[in-house]
């Protein structure tokens, strides 16, 4: 049996045994989506982490600096700051009562509405997105079991279903903490490999080539054309700090997978501690990334080749099979701790913001562990479903399914905002303006040319107008 192939199972196999080991009694369904709020924070750090790192970052990151330079850093830098933010303002407002998902704010703020509103947007963003992220994980296994792509993606999303089902959010916390060993220590191999290979001077001749290439700019202004050419920019200074600065708020802040994971620690402080760690982490990750594009141009020299095929090209075709395993298992770890995560996250969210506030609520309340057990089922088939449907479709559809996350970050980050600071902005006028924000920002990208990076900023600004507007109207008072 080859090498690389007995990596990987092993690895496979590896996820439901921690799942296992990690899991304590369960008796309702705060301890499985919540671990019981006794989850340490250092966990739930690295779980943040590994949850948010999916398999397209870590393909694509690396492109990023073989293609062009490291201004993808600026973006990085505004995630630290987006985090501090989340820390000092959101956190605490969640803390205030025992929430069990970010969405039971936007009730307390505005009403049942607003709060539902919310969680179906964000279970429509989550099917989108990591349909695609669960696809795009079913390739290599597809090539590497030479079987078909419906039972690589029935596969995987398996393997994350089975170890959420065993232990709920504490086996998939620290599950995600094992993923995220294995996919740094993977990006490490390729690093150290790659130096090895340019040896004697392999470190050295990576950095002198890629500065002579300029390929160490970290800043760029983006001065020196003209007003809409500055917004057009995605890395640019201003850009790419505030962008990553309101991208992280809207992740960091609103999103019930990580809020989830943050409420998890059961205390403000620790919490706090989790997710301003996590930035820093992903730091020094985006760097270790970003340094293995600078070493693959060293390597290869400039090829025409997209961002994101030129590490898969380098482990296909130069790496050792055993290594080529523990990249490839690298891989899977990256997307299969979003994947379970995801399914977990979906399933709280329908539980609480969705049925624990209608009728059903006392149905529910008798059988809470059987429910959500069962949601979490349907989420993993709503997600293999969505990965199904990638299989037949072009390349521009699933960039707009990723760029649905833009869309609807800048409208739940405005009403969020909205919820700490507007204090007479009715329910009825918040939904219209979180609808108008997000139908608003589709046609800004898809139209407007304007650089991702600004899309949460821009539709946080659209959000607070269409507000300021609705609530002088007397039909939305």
């Amino acid at each position: 049996m080859r090498i690389e192939l007995v990596i990987i199972s092993l690895y496979l196999f590896s996820l439901p045994v921690i799942g296992f080991l990690a899991r304590k009694k369960l008796s309702d369904a705060e301890d499985y989506f919540l671990g019981a709020r006794t989850v340490k924070w250092y966990a739930v750090t690295f779980s943040i982490v590994a949850a948010e790192t999916s398999t397209l970052t870590f393909i694509s990151v690396p492109g990023l600096s073989y293609l062009t330079n490291m201004t993808f850093m600026q973006v990085v830098s505004g995630y630290i700051l987006g985090r501090i933010i989340v820390a000092k303002i959101f956190l605490p407002k969640f803390y205030e009562g025992k929430l069990q998902t970010s969405y039971q704010f936007l009730e307390e703020k505005f009403g049942k509405r607003m709060r539902k509103t919310a969680s179906v947007t964000f279970l429509f963003t989550r099917t989108a997105a990591d349909g695609v992220r669960l696809f795009a994980t079913a390739i290599p296994l597809k090539f590497l079991l030479d079987i078909d792509y419906f039972w690589a993606i029935v596969i995987i999303a398996a393997i994350a279903l089975l170890y959420s089902l065993i232990g709920g959010m504490r086996s998939v916390i620290w599950v995600d903490v094992w993923q995220m060993f294995i996919y740094i220590g993977g990006a490490i191999a390729a690093g150290y490999f790659i130096v090895h290979m340019l040896a004697p001077d392999g470190l050295e001749k990576i950095l002198t080539i890629a500065k002579q290439d300029g390929k160490l700019k970290i800043i760029n202004l983006g001065l020196g054309g003209s007003f809409a050419d500055f917004f057009k920019q995605p890395y640019t200074l201003f850009g790419g700090i505030l962008g990553g600065m309101f991208l992280s708020m809207a992740s960091h802040g609103t999103d019930q997978l990580i809020i989830q994971r943050l409420l998890s620690v059961g205390d403000l402080r620790n919490s706090q501690k989790a997710v301003v760690w996590s930035g820093i982490i992903v730091f020094a990750q985006m760097l270790l990334f970003l340094f293995i594009g600078l070493a693959l141009y060293a390597f290869y020299g400039k090829l025409d080749v997209r961002a994101d095929e030129i590490f898969v090209m380098f482990i296909t075709s130069e790496m050792p099979k055993a290594l080529t395993g523990i990249i490839i298992a690298g891989v899977f770890a990256a997307a299969i701790s979003t994947i379970a995560g995801s399914i977990n996250s979906m399933a709280s969210s329908t539980i609480y913001d969705l049925f624990f506030t209608g009728k059903i609520k006392r149905v529910i309340e008798k059988n809470e562990l059987l429910f959500s057990r069962f949601f979490s089922l349907v989420w993993a088939l709503a997600l293999s479903s969505a990965a199904m449907f990638f299989i037949y479709t072009s390349k521009s559809v699933v960039e707009i399914a990723l760029g649905i996350a833009s869309f609807t970050y800048s409208g739940l980050l405005g009403v969020f905002l909205a919820g700490i600071y507007q204090k007479e902005l009715s329910e009825k006028a918040a939904i219209v303006a979180f609808v108008l924000t997000i139908l608003a920002m589709i046609y800004v990208a898809l139209f407007s040319g304007i650089g991702w990076t600004w899309y949460v900023l821009i539709g946080v600004i659209i959000f607070n107008m269409f507000s300021l507007i609705l609530k002088r109207l007397k039909k939305f008072g």
